[in-house]
């Protein structure tokens, strides 16, 4: 694979109708084509979980402020949290701002904060509902949810929403640590079944400032972070397409969740950027999807 600017990529799929341009970075609609093969990869991680007797969520693309501000999320990434703001006020004040509106002057002043944020993670609903005793054998929670990051970028793989296929694991730390080295080796096989030479690396989150560092030498030293790699734009800056973090008791202690024997609960989550590896699978075997290596439509289309 020949590397790509970030512009040619975006618009390859732009050309081939895969995404469609809304004239904001990092935010674009999604053709037919392109959901085709993101709905039959989500499909390939449900037949792999099959059998995990996961419990099935489904939440929408907020949470309530309460938990995200207890989550700790504003303290570790500021600069990626979308908060929701709306108009409150009375009539003057609506007259007052939409002058500001038609005059091209700032206007957020007239609004006040909300009860719920933009979800920045599809695992951050789930927690509160794991508050109490864990049976035996813990809690699996498998869910898939629009996100929020304010990231914006020309480059197509860095979006400000998209959607996240996660599970959540709760448990004494043996079960959490098992279950992710499990799914680590069961990703990077279902990723390697489609064509991507895909490869695992320690990694980090990108923690804030100057004690954000320490947070991510932290983060690296003890493993906890790992990210699953696939070239899409360049072979030697390769594209995590799916991520697993090992919170140790963190949302445990936060959420009061418990194991049977009454010790704090660990927690652990891996995540699938589902657009990402839809646009890896289009850079790597091409934007025309009936062209794809016969051994890959199999495995999609079978």
């Amino acid at each position: 694979m020949t590397d790509i600017s970030a512009q040619d990529f975006h618009d390859a799929l732009v050309a081939h109708k895969l995404i469609i341009p809304v004239g904001v970075p990092g935010a674009f609609g999604r053709g037919p084509v392109f959901e085709d093969v993101l709905r039959r990869f989500g499909d390939l991680v449900t037949e792999a979980a099959k059998n995990d007797t996961a419990e099935h969520m489904l939440f929408p693309p907020v949470i309530a402020r309460r938990v995200f501000e207890k989550s700790d999320y504003l303290e570790s990434f500021p600069q990626l949290a979308g908060t929701i703001f709306s108009f409150m006020g009375n009539d003057t004040q609506h007259r007052e701002m939409m002058n500001c509106v038609h005059e091209g002057k700032p206007w957020g002043q007239y609004q006040q904060m909300t009860d719920v944020v933009l979800a920045p993670a599809a695992c951050y609903p789930i927690y509160p509902q794991l508050t109490g005793t864990l049976p035996e054998n813990g809690r699996l929670v498998d869910v898939q949810n629009w996100v929020f990051r304010h990231e914006p970028s020309p480059e197509p793989t860095r979006m400000q929403s998209f959607r996240i296929r996660e599970m959540v694991r709760a448990g004494r730390p043996e079960q959490v640590a098992d279950w992710r080295d499990m799914w680590l080796e069961r990703g990077l096989s279902l990723l390697r079944r489609l064509g991507l030479p895909a490869e695992p690396e320690t990694a980090s989150d990108p923690f804030f400032g100057r004690g954000g560092r320490m947070l991510a030498a932290n983060q690296r030293m003890q493993k906890l972070k790992f990210e699953v790699l696939v070239p899409v734009l360049s072979t030697a800056k390769q594209t995590a397409v799916c991520s697993f973090n090992y919170h140790q008791d963190h949302f445990g202690l936060l959420f009061d969740i418990k194991t049977a024997d009454g010790q704090v609960a660990h927690t652990a989550c891996l995540g699938f950027g589902l657009e990402r590896v839809t646009m890896a699978l289009f850079r790597h075997h091409g934007y025309v999807p009936a062209e794809w290596p016969a051994e890959v439509r199999k495995v999609l289309w079978p």
